[in-house]
């Protein structure tokens, strides 16, 4: 089966391929506050660096903002990365189809990125900040189909 004609194979397994994945997508929003603070950074006390950047008179307000939010965006993907890997690996060990994990993880792949999106540059407008929310319940929705998948397996056997 192709995978909107990308031609990925959806009978073979991809979903241990994005626990990295998610990682990488989850270290992006840290990289760009960094990039983003100019000289904010101090690398040998980066706990310090949102309190750096609030308190800068070089950097335009937005981008100050930003800088805070591609933070915290950071933060809840590493948050949520745990459940996230023990969810695809309690899948794969108790069998669920190759299909059902590739499109629940490659969905919860695509939920991370609306998520940093819409975290860092869509949450200047209040009404639109909650896009950020649905993606996030949508994230942990297809984390939690994925535990009840694992379950509904060792439950049959």
């Amino acid at each position: 089966m192709d995978f909107l004609s990308f031609g990925i194979d959806l009978s073979r397994n991809y979903s241990y391929y994005t626990v990295p994945v998610v990682f990488f997508i989850t270290a992006v929003p840290h990289a760009y506050g960094v990039l983003s603070s100019k000289m904010h950074y101090d690398n040998a006390n980066p706990r310090k660096h949102t309190e750096s950047v609030a308190k800068s008179e070089v950097l335009d307000k937005l981008t100050a903002q930003r800088v805070e939010r591609a933070k915290a965006a950071s933060i809840n993907g590493f948050e949520t990365l745990g459940f996230y890997a023990a969810a695809v690996t309690a899948a794969n060990v108790t069998g669920v189809p190759a299909e059902s994990l590739n499109l629940l993880t490659f969905g919860y792949v695509v939920s991370r990125v609306l998520y940093n999106f819409a975290y860092i540059w869509l949450c200047t407008n209040r009404r639109a900040a909650r896009i950020r929310t649905a993606t996030w319940i949508t994230g942990i929705s297809l984390t939690m189909a994925l535990w009840i998948k694992a379950a509904n397996r060792t439950l049959a056997n």
